[in-house]
């Protein structure tokens, strides 16, 4: 199974995405680097707008996410209730 990878900016707005992942995806890894937080995770990763939602207590929009994104590794399904990174067999 091929490894995914989504590379965020350490800053504030990351840490509830990035709860919400380790939440969604129980085999996901996160590993802090300088100024980058670099989660992979085998086969898909799944970012779930109610998920952060429910963490921020505010309404999440995952097209914000390209606000603190630096670079993905795999295809990209973006819509209004997800942002989900996955390789096609």
């Amino acid at each position: 199974m091929s490894t995914v990878f989504l590379a965020l900016q350490d800053v504030d707005e990351a840490r509830p995405v990035v709860e919400a992942i380790e939440k969604d995806n129980p085999g996901a890894r996160v590993e802090h680097q300088p100024a980058m937080i670099r989660i992979t995770a085998d086969g898909e990763l799944t970012v779930n707008r109610d998920t952060v939602t429910g963490i921020t207590g505010t309404d999440w929009d995952p097209q914000d996410l390209q606000l603190i994104l630096i670079s993905f590794g795999g295809n990209l399904d973006e819509d209004d209730d997800h942002f989900k990174i996955f390789w096609q067999d």
